[in-house]
């Protein structure tokens, strides 16, 4: 009986994927024989407060559905750290503040709704500095379009070099080689070592893991 109902929901199913395809194939068909017409700029109905709305529940509520693990995961750094940034933009005070700190402020466009919140974007920017992907990848769940995707990360980009440039930009001085060298010894138990290229004086006979294992 049951393999009945799931062949039968099964057969369904491929019926309307079929109905779906000779849909699709039909318009396009339609579109390509139509003839040219100069290109309009195409609105898409985006729920822009509904997705504040739903990442503030994921990651920033007290009742959050998903733990810093999986925000420190997802986000490539900590909870603590992310927000340390947005509150830097939004707290950033300056005679003349760039238009790339003002545009993280949220406002309100020609017809009174909200614009996007600066967790919003900052996350965008975030997302695509973490996975590398397109601008329009987060499209769906942020509901925010190629271009703005795209503003955020440039924008979002300068506020943190104009935030911390002067402490994590600049060149180490003898203080902060030395915490270096302590830090690498302690941890990978090198003498002189700064990085990694760094430890290439030292001679090498077999793999460390196999060195530790002995």
């Amino acid at each position: 009986m049951s393999s009945r109902i799931r062949g039968s929901n099964s057969d369904s199913e491929d019926l309307h994927l079929g109905q779906l395809i000779q849909q699709f194939e039909e318009d396009e068909s339609e579109v390509d024989s139509a003839p040219r017409v100069p290109r309009i700029r195409s609105y898409i109905p985006r729920d822009r407060e509904e997705a504040a709305e739903r990442l503030w529940r994921d990651y920033f509520c007290e009742s959050l559905i998903y733990s810093q693990k999986k925000f420190k995961r997802r986000f490539r750094m900590r909870i603590q750290l992310f927000l340390r940034i947005v509150q830097g933009i939004t707290n950033y005070q300056s005679t003349n503040i760039p238009e790339y700190f003002s545009y993280f402020t949220q406002r309100y466009d020609a017809i009174g709704r909200p614009t996007f919140t600066t967790l919003q974007k900052c996350t965008l920017a975030i997302r695509q500095l973490a996975y590398g992907t397109a601008p329009d990848m987060w499209d769906e769940y942020l509901q925010m379009s190629e271009r703005t995707s795209i503003l955020c990360l440039d924008y979002f980009c300068k506020c943190v070099i104009t935030l911390f440039k002067s402490e994590y930009m600049r060149s180490p001085n003898a203080h902060d080689v030395a915490r270096l060298y302590s830090a690498h010894e302690e941890r990978y138990g090198f003498r002189g070592m700064l990085g990694s290229i760094d430890s290439m004086h030292w001679e090498l006979r077999n793999c460390l893991v196999a060195l530790k294992g002995q």
